[in-house]
């Protein structure tokens, strides 16, 4: 948190992105600037624990956790979501690093590779 602050002349940040959860949100709330916003999507080492809501109110903060899901909820969403990405990608906003390439038939093992964390980058089926 020192380090941001410094960064940042003592404001901090408008948004913090938190994938790890228990033992960074905490953290991530103190590098925040007044009125910031807190987005939890991940939980790597753990839920975060239940926390008093005073903890928001001293810079009347917001926190969110968002899921896929509920934004795609509707087809119409989905294929907006969809082709906003795939132009992202197009345009070269977005750049997509492929990781291992697996033969159709090895699908189980790309699951087991992706479940065990073995993989870096995106994983390529080939039929």
């Amino acid at each position: 948190m020192a380090r941001v602050m410094e960064i940042t002349g003592g404001q901090g940040v408008p948004v913090v992105y938190d994938s790890v959860g228990r033992d960074t949100f905490l953290r991530s709330l103190d590098c925040l600037r007044p009125m910031g916003l807190a987005v939890n999507f991940g939980t790597a080492s753990g839920q975060v624990e239940p926390f008093p809501l005073q903890l928001l109110h001293r810079k009347s903060l917001f926190v969110t956790r968002p899921t896929l899901t509920s934004w795609i909820a509707a087809r119409e969403d989905y294929e907006n979501a969809a082709a906003a990405f795939f132009a992202a990608i197009d345009s070269g906003a977005i750049k997509v690093q492929v990781g291992t390439r697996y033969r159709l038939q090895d699908v189980a093992l790309a699951h087991a590779d992706l479940e065990s964390r073995r993989m870096s980058g995106l994983p390529v089926l080939v039929p």
